[in-house]
């Protein structure tokens, strides 16, 4: 997994309407990408219905919160209609699991990206990033607001 201080690797992928994100559009501003498995799984329903809880909240503070699976612009689409969230939904497709491979977060065995969080600063450089142990676990939003909490020096990979 990226490690804190790393400088953040380049992307560009499509959101679920199709338009075109990069991480050159995120500069000025920390993001926090949410990289999930698969749309539609009962956890991956359950993470984003927590984030989408403190979404506002996040948003005060100047936070930026992506999400990010191997799912593709349509499936990302139906799936945030069905949940009924506003986080912009990034489709690593095509080439399949490009940017989480460059996150290190790719699972190999499974096809997906493991169920990680990556914070990025407003230069890009990466600020914190956290794995969860187990795929049915959901990092809290409070490992998050942790994050934005800490000292610049301090290291922020967990």
């Amino acid at each position: 997994m990226i490690e804190a201080g790393a400088q953040a690797p380049d992307f560009k992928l499509p959101d679920q309407d199709g338009n075109e994100v990069s991480l050159a559009d995120l500069a000025g501003q920390h993001t926090v990408l949410v990289f999930y498995p698969a749309d539609f799984s009962p956890v991956c329903t359950d993470q984003l219905n927590v984030y989408q809880e403190v979404l506002g909240e996040l948003e005060e503070r100047g936070v930026k919160m992506l999400g990010v699976s191997v799912d593709s612009a349509w499936a990302h689409k139906a799936f945030q209609d069905h949940l009924g969230v506003s986080i912009p939904l990034l489709a690593d497709f095509h080439p399949k699991g490009e940017v989480a491979k460059a996150y290190g977060v790719w699972v190999e065995d499974y096809g997906v990206s493991a169920r990680s969080l990556v914070m990025i600063g407003p230069d890009g450089t990466v600020e914190w990033s956290y794995q969860s142990l187990s795929p049915l676990e959901i990092p809290g939003a409070n490992l998050i607001f942790d994050a934005l909490e800490r000292e610049p020096s301090m290291p922020r990979t967990q």
